[in-house]
């Protein structure tokens, strides 16, 4: 293999041995990786004598090098705050979608969530919202994209208490059809919502989690609905691809692996 090919691989298979729950086979890694055992047995070698890798019975798992750099690099963490990783991947998504970038966070009293942070659109007719604005979650993308990582139950408790309120002439208050459209959020990883909260606006949201797997805000782009027609599952995989940047950054990985969903042909 080339070399930025082998750094690559390298890479990969630090990560599947992060992300597995014990020991991993060659053949484990060949099949997850899909790369030939011949190769990645070289690559593991080298690992080994860094003592990234230890192996153990046929099995390879992270060594004491590998935690020690953990460790360095969550101190580098701790200097770039998390709230610049943030922001740079809402530039990224402005610059992409050409579109106005949101991040919100849940309030504490779990109904509603609070703009933190904007970047504008430059297009002369864009949404325009201020940092620190309020919105409810059942009728922002952003909100159920939030609600969308609750359980079953604490789902169920939310829709039981609330109260909705129609904000616009489209606005969903139906609390079934809510509940179907946040456990389809659910499964893509994405929501979006059309002239919910406001007339003419549309959002495309995706949820971004810490190191810890906690979910810290959700990640939005919010649009003229006007233009959205033909951009929608454009703008769904712009945000979910951002969302997944801005959340590995943070250190988040997922028990299997980091999830890449795929956005519906249409949502």
């Amino acid at each position: 293999m080339s070399a930025p090919q082998s750094v690559a691989r390298v890479i990969q298979i630090l990560e599947a041995l992060c992300a597995s729950a014990g020991p991993m086979s060659l053949a484990d890694l060949s099949r997850l990786l899909k790369t030939p055992k011949s190769s990645l047995a070289a690559l593991l070698r080298g690992l080994a004598e860094a003592d990234f890798v230890v192996v153990a019975e046929g099995t390879y798992r992270l060594g004491p090098g590998a935690f020690g750099l953990g460790s360095a690099l969550l101190e580098a963490r701790r200097r770039l705050q998390s709230s610049n990783l943030v922001r740079e991947g809402m530039r990224r998504l402005a610059d992409r979608s050409g579109e106005t970038v949101l991040f919100a966070v849940r309030d504490k009293d779990g109904s509603t969530m609070t703009y933190v942070d904007v970047i504008e659109s430059h297009n002369a007719v864009r949404f325009a919202v201020a940092v620190g604005d309020r919105r409810p979650l059942y009728a922002t993308a952003g909100g159920r994209a939030l609600l969308a990582t609750d359980s079953d139950e604490e789902l169920r408790h939310y829709l039981t208490r609330l109260k909705p309120l129609r904000l616009t002439a489209s606005t969903e208050i139906d609390k079934r059809r809510l509940g179907e459209a946040i456990t389809g959020a659910r499964a893509i990883g994405v929501a979006q919502t059309m002239d919910q909260a406001s007339d003419g606006v549309t959002g495309t949201a995706a949820t971004i989690r810490d190191a810890t797997g906690a979910v810290i805000g959700a990640l939005i782009v919010a649009a003229p609905s006007a233009r959205l027609p033909d951009r929608g599952t454009t703008l769904a995989r712009l945000v979910s691809e951002e969302a997944a940047a801005i959340s590995r950054n943070l250190g988040y990985r997922a028990p299997t692996g980091f999830p890449t969903r795929a956005p519906p042909g249409s949502l």
